[in-house]
Formats: structure tokens, C-alpha cells, sequence
């Protein structure tokens, strides 16, 4: 049985007006009503948090709000403000379009988020090449106010809405010779000019362990603050895994694989001593250039001490248990 979850956020944690009254909007036009609280995998509860399904056929336009989402809160939230949308958009990395942080935001325009299709293929029952809408439209979205951490030391708090990628895992049926989940994103120069820097190795790779990847924090992202997810974040679907330093969360994914072998993640081959596989945020062992003590928040003057595990320790440390995580880091 897996650590307990977080626990349900105070009182004082509530979604901001402007974007509760979105919502209410949204779903009054759209004749939609909140779920129940669901009932996660071993036992496991998600407290108080409401979803609801996306209309078939339902197809976002860019920048509205996106996919429907219950006005109520959900319970993966911090006590923590939400980082403002403006610099959640601005400050990105993404060298898929440039090395610096504002380049995502004046670059990703060029990319097209639709049609996308998703193969998600090796080591199951039933491979499933489809368009995101349609996998968008299978499962019930929900939405996760999560801590992002980057390696470089800041951070942000992130309400994401997303689907959770065990769901998707479950569809698929893993094989029992499947251990992990191997993640890639789109390679296309004239979409994503900065592939045509050598930079990193294109496309983008990333993986997870299969316990990782089924664990219920593991998201895949279809938008923030109750929008579309805009293409500087990774649209239109990334991974979100909280207690990871961000590197690890891979954008605009094509495809999904499950693999018998551990897969080559893009940081860790460009510089194995810097970017461990694993990449749990971990202040008690520091980055060559940085020290993982502390981080600074955007839109704070201060730094703050970073928490193990990027504040999840309860809720994902026995996955790790028995393993040396200075070495395994």
C-alpha cells in the first residue's frame, strides 16, 4: 500500500474569484455539474475533489477556457498563494524554442496543436495510436494545484487541470514485463525552431518507473487556471510530476511507451553527473552549479527552505525505500 496522500487543504486555500467565476460561467453555459469525490486506487481517497466529464466532440479554441472543471477545489493543493498566470506563461524553459526563459513565450506560436495524435505503445495489451481530443475526452479531468520546483532553484504553484496518467496506464494494460514508461516529445525544426540549435539531443526523451508513473500525483497536463494549456507550457499535453525537480516534466508529448529496460532521459545523457534518472527534489544533495537548500519563489524577495520531495515526502518516499538517494539521485 502506498504513503498516504496530502491532506485536504485549508479553508483559507480557496480558488481566486476571477477564476471561480470562469468556471461557474463555463459550466453554466455548458450545462454541466460537478462530480463526486472519486475513489483512487488502493484504498486511496482523493478528499472532497469533484470532476466532471468533457462534452464529446467538445474541441477548445486557444486561450478560452478549455476543458470544464468543477468549481469546487481539489484536494492536491499547498497552502501556498498559486503563482500568477502571467509568469507561469513567461517564464518558461522550453529549448525547443530558446534558451531563454522569455523565449517560449515569443516563440511557441509556431506550433500547431491540432490535429496531435498520441501513440502509446511496447509493453502492453492494447496499444492505442489516437487524437488528443479523443484521449482528452476519455477520462474525467481534474484539476491539481501543485508545487513546480526547477533544478535552478525557483520555483512556482501551478494549478493544472489534466487527466491522471495511471487512468491512462490502466487503459492500455501494461504487460508484466513493463517496469517503465519512456515519454517523447514532437521533434519538428520548423515548428520548434530551436531543435535546430545541437544544443540537446532532439527530440526530447524522458522517463519514469511504472510505480512513478502510475502513482495518483502523476498528471498529464491539458491546461492551467482553467485554460487551454498554452503551447510555451507544453501543449498540448505535458507530464506533471510534483515531487521531481521540472526537467522531468516533458512537453508536447507524442509518445508514450512502456519499456522492459530503463530509457534514456535527454538531461541525463547530455550530462549524466548533473541530471540524475530519478530527480526527486532533494535538498540534502545539491546540483554541481546549485545548491537544492533553498529556492526562490517567483514574485518572492526571499528564498524559502526547499522541502524533500518538493513537500510530497508522505505521500511518495516509500517508493524509494531501500534506495540511496545520493546515488540514485
Amino acid at each position: 500500500m502506498r504513503d498516504k496522500l496530502p491532506p485536504e487543504p485549508p479553508g483559507s486555500e480557496v480558488t481566486p474569484e476571477k477564476l471561480y467565476l470562469r468556471r461557474r460561467e463555463f459550466i453554466k453555459n455548458a450545462g454541466l455539474f460537478a462530480g463526486t469525490a472519486a475513489v483512487v486506487g488502493g484504498g486511496l481517497y482523493l478528499l472532497g475533489m469533484k470532476r466532471t466529464r468533457p462534452m464529446d466532440g467538445f474541441v477548445p479554441d486557444a486561450g478560452t477556457v478549455a476543458q470544464p472543471v468543477a468549481p469546487a477545489q481539489g484536494v492536491f493543493v499547498t497552502d501556498e498563494p498559486r503563482t500568477p498566470y502571467e509568469d507561469i506563461t513567461t517564464y518558461n524553459n522550453f529549448y525547443e524554442f530558446g534558451l531563454d526563459k522569455n523565449d517560449p513565450a515569443r516563440r511557441a506560436h509556431t506550433l500547431k496543436t491540432r490535429p496531435w495524435t498520441v501513440v502509446i505503445d511496447g509493453e502492453v495489451h492494447k496499444p492505442w495510436t489516437v487524437d488528443v481530443d479523443q484521449l482528452i475526452s476519455a477520462f474525467p479531468l481534474e484539476e491539481r494545484v501543485y508545487r513546480m520546483r526547477c533544478v535552478e532553484a525557483w520555483s512556482m504553484v501551478i494549478p493544472w487541470l489534466g487527466l491522471p496518467l495511471g487512468k491512462l496506464l490502466d487503459r492500455v494494460q501494461p504487460t508484466s514485463f513493463a517496469k517503465y514508461v519512456a515519454f517523447t516529445t514532437l521533434e519538428d525544426p520548423e515548428q520548434m525552431p530551436g531543435q535546430k540549435s545541437p544544443v540537446l539531443d532532439w527530440p526530447y526523451v524522458e522517463g519514469l518507473r511504472l510505480d512513478e508513473a502510475q502513482h495518483p500525483l502523476t498528471l498529464l497536463a491539458t491546461g492551467l487556471y482553467g485554460k487551454q494549456l498554452p503551447p510555451q507550457n507544453g501543449a498540448p499535453l505535458r507530464l506533471v510530476v510534483p515531487w521531481k525537480y521540472g526537467f522531468k516534466g516533458i512537453k508536447s508529448i507524442v509518445r508514450i511507451t512502456l519499456t522492459r529496460e530503463q530509457p534514456p532521459t535527454t538531461w541525463n545523457l547530455a550530462n549524466k553527473r548533473e541530471y540524475g534518472f530519478y530527480a526527486n527534489v532533494n535538498p540534502a544533495v545539491d546540483h554541481p552549479r546549485w545548491s537544492q537548500a533553498s529556492e526562490r519563489r517567483i514574485g518572492e524577495g526571499a528564498r524559502r527552505p526547499t522541502l524533500p520531495f518538493n513537500g510530497y515526502a508522505d505521500a511518495v518516499a516509500g517508493l524509494y525505500r531501500g534506495m540511496d538517494l545520493k546515488r540514485d539521485f
